[in-house]
Order: structure tokens, then sequence, then C-alpha cells
């Protein structure tokens, strides 16, 4: 008989174990996914287009409910897990229904960061986290109307692209003196900035929000200098937090994620977490790429493989409010490293590589991304690059005939 397997989460690293085990493992396991939200899976990457209106609702779903129902997954949506019994070995659903488990994978996500100031409680004050953040950011800046966004993160880009895409006067203030400062040199972010600014988004940095203003709703947000910037919607996206409500009330170790091994298995061995809620070797991580690994992982030894997850090399390649943008590895030179650059400020390009004792240690690219990805494999490989040095900046093209 098969035993049982449930999913709590029924987001992208959910979405992708399914599919993996599908593959790996049919019939090994009864499986049974569980999400809050009252749909099927979807792609959040795809929220930003989504709001923009380059894009339609049924195009950011990842499965089909036929999808679910040929590879015999039970789906549970709009049904919140609310507690975890380690000793029965079943999970507790929001309507009272227990289901029991033989094994149990937690992928609950995370949830949006938000600032500890005063107003925050006020209608118009949102996050950029799921479709109906999308539905309410489309009524009220489709009529023109003046918005915040704080953050300027990769979700803050995203909402302020969005945003301004449907009509909506954006402002966006962020805390650091560049835009996404984890992912981008100096050079790169002002190149971004100034792409950004051409779309008509106002930026702001080195700025805080010191409390939201307003009586019955959002009127204007107060920044820590005494200035006031008038606002009928506040969209925060300064960052999420990994859920683990339920792993901490069922006793799991957890620090800042669940902490899991490099098996994925929590301190508990028949329960696992993967995606932005897991903590591997004091790392989480909030993007999908690791997230797919993780599943990858995860599916593989639940066939019964001794596969191991040793963790994920960073790296983002999107694109940012329609501008190109790929980071990976090492950004911030070193004293012994060496810098190659390529810019061309008039055409919006600029290409960055970081060397290290002859290997690619890291590379940003903004405006034209075209190689990332054979980029992406030399930081990964570890490769000596000496023999391609000088035509590494103009791509893989270039670059033919080097050995594997």
């Amino acid at each position: 008989m098969a035993e049982p397997l449930i999913i709590v989460g029924n987001g992208m690293a959910a979405t992708r174990l399914a599919d993996e085990l599908s593959q790996r493992a049919l019939g090994r396991y009864s499986v049974a996914v569980i999400g809050d939200e009252p749909r099927l899976a979807y792609n959040r990457v795809l929220l930003s287009p989504l709001l923009a209106g380059e894009i339609g609702e049924p195009e950011i779903e990842l499965k089909p409910a036929a999808w679910w129902q040929a590879r015999g997954v039970s789906m549970f949506y709009g049904k919140p897990v609310t507690g975890i019994d380690r000793a029965a070995k079943s999970v507790t659903l929001a309507d009272g229904l227990v289901l029991p488990y033989g094994k149990l994978v937690l992928a609950t996500g995370s949830r949006p960061l938000m600032p500890p100031v005063p107003g925050l409680d006020l209608p118009g004050v949102a996050s950029f986290r799921d479709v109906a953040d999308v539905a309410l950011f489309r009524t009220i800046a489709a009529t023109g109307a003046r918005v915040v966004v704080i953050g300027g993160g990769l979700l803050g880009l995203e909402a302020a692209y969005g945003l301004a895409r449907i009509g909506g006067k954006v402002t966006l203030l962020h805390l650091a003196d560049r835009l996404m400062e984890r992912q981008l040199d100096r050079e790169g972010a002002g190149l971004l900035a100034r792409e950004i600014a051409a779309r008509g988004i106002d930026i702001r940095l080195n700025c805080t929000a010191e409390r939201f203003v307003g009586k019955s709703r959002v009127e204007a947000v107060e920044l820590t200098d005494g200035s006031v910037i008038p606002a009928d919607l506040v969209v925060v996206a300064i960052g999420v937090r990994p859920r683990v409500d339920l792993a901490v009330a069922a006793g799991l170790d957890v620090n800042r994620g669940i902490d899991v091994d490099d098996g994925l298995a929590s301190s508990d061995p028949s329960i696992f977490a993967i995606g932005e809620c897991a903590e591997h070797r004091g790392l989480v991580y909030g993007l999908v790429e690791p997230a797919y690994e993780q599943a990858r992982v995860l599916a593989a030894r639940l066939a019964g493989a001794k596969e191991r997850y040793t963790g994920s090399l960073l790296a983002t390649n999107l694109k940012v409010s329609g501008v190109g943008v790929f980071s990976a590895g090492s950004v911030e030179p070193g004293e012994d490293d060496e810098v190659l650059l390529l810019r061309d400020p008039a055409a919006g390009i600029y290409r960055k590589f970081v060397l290290r004792a002859g290997r690619l240690a890291g590379c940003v690219l903004v405006g034209d991304t075209s190689g990332a990805l054979f980029y992406l494999g030399l930081i990964r490989s570890g490769q000596d690059i000496s023999a391609i040095r000088a035509d590494l900046p103009f791509g893989e093209g270039y670059c033919v005939g080097m050995a594997a």
C-alpha cells in the first residue's frame, strides 16, 4: 500500500516536488497537497507582469487541475493546516479534518516583512504577495492614483514597474544608497535606476518611512527627515520572513527558517522542509531556483536515492521593471581579484566580471543579459578561463573552442 505523503504549501516548491515525485516514485506514495489560498498553485514570479497587464491570470497557473488528477494527487486548497501531531503522525486542517502521514513536507514559503511603524494597519497599506494583492492594486492604480512603494529590492522594483504600467504615479523609497544592493554593485545599480526613472518612476534613496498618515485610510507617508509624500496606496516590499509557525508549534528545530540537513530532513526524520521556509547550513534562500534544486534532491531521496543537497549558488536572472538584470557569485571584488568591465551608457549596457585566480568568481549584467547561463556555468564549474579572458565580456559566441 502507498505510504501517505503530505505536502503543506501549494506554491512553486510544492508543485516542483510533486512533479519530480511523479517522475521518480509514481505509486510509491499517496500524495496530498494542502494550501492556504483557494486556488491551484501559480507562479509568483509572474505577479508583476500580471499586475502590468502583460499577461492574463490563466498564464500564471503552474499546472492545470487535470495534471494533478492524472498523477493521483489529492488537492486541499483554501484549507490551511492548523497543527501537526508528530506522535500520531497527522495534520489537522482548519475545517477539523485530520489526515495521517508517513512523511510530511513543509513548503510553507514566507510572509511579507512589514515595518514596525505607526499607521501600518490603515486601509490602503498593503504587501505584494499574491493574486488578491494584484486585483486590489489594479483597481486603485488604474485611476491614476499616487502610489508609494517601499523597498528597492527585486519585489519592490517589480511592484513599482507594474503599478506605473497601469497608470499609477509611483514614488519608490529605498533605505539603502542603491537599488538591489544585494545583487548589484554601485555602477550597475545606478544604470538600473536611470532606466527605471526613464519609465516615469520617482526613485528616492537613503530614506526611511517614519509613519503612515491618514484617518479612515492612508493619505501620505512621512519620512524620518520630516518630508511627506502623498499616497492613495502604499505597497510595502522590504523582504520576506519564513513561515515557520507550524514547525515551531510542533517542536521542530527552527532558527530563521526550519533547520534541515543535507537530506532536507528537519529535526524529525519523518518531516522535511524545502523552499523559502527552510534553512540549510545557516542560509535561507528567497529565490525560486534553490527551491527547485531542493525539490529535486528531496524527490530523489524519497524515491530511495542517496542524493545530498549541498547548497545553491545565488543567481538572479530576470527582467526588473523591463530591464534585463543578471547577477551571480561575488559581485564585489576582493583585494587580489581582477575586474573586467564593458560599458555602453548610451545603450544602457553594463557588464562586469570578477576574476579570481584565473577563474570567474562573479558577474553583473545590466541591460544585456545574453550569455547569462554560460557565465553561471563558468562560476559553478570553477574552471580556468585564462584562455578566453579577453573575449569573456562579449559572450559565449566569442569564447568557442574552450575546453568543457
